[in-house]
């Protein structure tokens, strides 16, 4: 895989483990961190953008619309109000951070990369809007490709552990995720992406069960048959809560293992919530096995 060079940073897959810091600036962020809860959500961004940079984060991935099951979505013009003084102010405050804006629709992926965004974090593929793809192609900006099977009425709520996806229907867990994500590579080719802007994430906890999340960080390695970096997302999800019954703000030592096997598994990127942990697990892990 070909190193990709974003402003002064070159990430350079297998040489060490890139960690991302996730700023929700939303309202209902299943972990509690919704930034857009906060009386100053511009200044509270700022600072957790600081603190995840000076804890080590690669790179600040920042979102306006929630994810967590059965959250309402939001409009463009409400995603780019909530999202573009962000990016904004990020890119004032902090020349060389690399910023990734997480959103499916092609209007705001587009707001953003004009407003300072280096990279696209679309959990829906390039499935979600026909017009994202193109997007990405004509800024010459990476793009994340997230499996997503999930549906917004198939949910599960258990007390204090809060809410999840149910799984949805799959013939072979590792062969369909690819299958999938392979579809998206071929929307991506299509619209003149290059393969060393292209990054897979397996989409834990979107459309999969406790088990399969499970079972397919332990596989995550078969991913790499695929020929591209690996981002994986486990931070403080329903699968950690589900296995050690725990509500989201106590899943700092799940996330950790999750983070660590993952390493183990392949993965080039960690997209995590508690970024000063991480980032001292993952410097660890390394040691332990890039040698």
């Amino acid at each position: 895989m070909k190193p990709l060079q974003l402003r002064s940073q070159r990430f350079e897959w297998g040489k060490r483990t890139y960690v991302m810091g996730i700023l929700n600036v939303t309202p209902d962020s299943f972990s509690g961190d919704g930034l857009l809860q906060r009386e100053d959500f511009l200044r509270a961004s700022l600072e957790q953008a600081r603190r995840f940079l000076e804890a080590g984060a690669d790179i600040l991935d920042i979102g306006g619309e929630s994810t967590r099951p059965g959250s309402q979505p939001v409009s463009a013009a409400e995603e780019m109000a909530r999202v573009l003084p962000v990016i904004e102010r990020l890119r004032q405050e902090f020349p060389n951070a690399i910023l990734s804006v997480d959103t499916y629709k092609a209007a705001v992926a587009e707001a953003a990369l004009q407003a300072g965004a280096d990279m696209v974090n679309d959990v829906w593929a390039l499935r979600a809007d026909p017009a994202m793809a193109g997007v990405v192609a004509r800024y010459g900006v990476p793009v994340i490709l997230m499996h997503n099977r999930s549906q917004p009425a198939n949910i599960e709520v258990r007390e204090r552990l809060g809410s999840a996806y149910r799984a949805a229907e799959y013939t072979n867990l590792l062969e369909d995720i690819q299958r999938d994500l392979r579809q998206s590579i071929a929307l991506a080719h299509a619209a003149g992406i290059p393969d060393e802007h292209i990054l897979l994430d397996p989409g834990i906890g979107f459309g999969k069960s406790v088990e399969q999340n499970l079972e397919l960080i332990n596989r995550l390695g078969e991913l790499r048959a695929l020929g591209y970096p690996i981002l994986l997302g486990p931070s403080r999800k329903s699968f950690i809560g589900y296995t050690l019954n725990l509500p989201p703000d106590q899943r700092l030592e799940g996330t950790a293992a999750a983070v660590a096997v993952g390493i183990v598994r392949g993965a080039d990127i960690v997209r995590v919530h508690d970024v000063e942990a991480m980032v001292r697990v993952a410097r660890m892990t390394d040691a332990i096995v890039r040698r």
